[in-house]
């Protein structure tokens, strides 16, 4: 993916202070321990590290690519990983956006999720749920490729970050609603855990 590509290029590192409070602004290296790694992602193959920038202009125009860059106000960071399934041809993007207040994170959900991500699943995709994760959450599941290949994008809020994973297949078979739930879990309880001031953990069941 393009998004994770480009942040390939820019490297990671530390920035900022932590805290133990819950809906706390990440640092850039909590951001980048909230993507999942290998470690957390038995079955699947890394093929983008986790990564973490700084927002600038570069990574507004990603991460928020409407008119003005809207939902990127007052965001701090951005990251992204990416990993292949090793069996199906899976693959899933997990992106993050951090900002500096729960507030903030809250007004740029709905236009986000309703001015470029919630299409990321095509035309015909349909909503679907994906359990209580998170502070706001949605999922649709749909077709991504030229033959009906399956694709799917969830969105979640934790506090004063937005996540989403981005998944396809080249088999029909190769991802299904259960397995995006599952994924899109895993981000929301790092992102919790990371808030809550611990070095995330979670990851898929081996």
């Amino acid at each position: 993916m393009a998004i994770a590509a480009a942040l390939l290029l820019a490297g990671c590192g530390d920035s900022g202070d932590g805290g133990n409070d819950k809906a706390v602004a990440l640092s850039k290296e909590q951001v980048r321990e909230t993507l999942p790694d290998g470690e957390a992602m038995p079955g699947w193959k890394e093929s983008a590290r986790p990564t973490a920038v700084q927002m600038d202009k570069l990574y507004r125009s990603q991460a928020c690519p409407i008119k003005g860059n809207a939902g990127c106000e007052n965001s701090r960071f951005f990251g992204a990983s990416t990993f292949r399934h090793n069996d199906n041809a899976a693959t899933v993007t997990f992106l993050v956006i951090a900002y500096d207040s729960e507030q903030a994170a809250h007004a740029a959900y709905d236009v986000l999720w309703d001015g470029y991500y919630g299409k990321r699943a095509g035309q015909k995709a349909k909503a679907f749920e994906i359990g209580s994760i998170g502070d706001e959450r949605d999922a649709r599941f749909g077709t991504s490729g030229f033959i009906g290949e399956p694709g799917a994008v969830t969105q979640t809020r934790v506090g004063t970050v937005l996540l989403w994973t981005e998944t396809a297949a080249t088999d029909k078979r190769g991802i299904d609603e259960e397995a995006v739930r599952d994924l899109a879990a895993v981000l929301a309880e790092r992102a919790r855990q990371a808030q809550n001031g611990d070095t995330p953990s979670a990851g898929l069941d081996g």
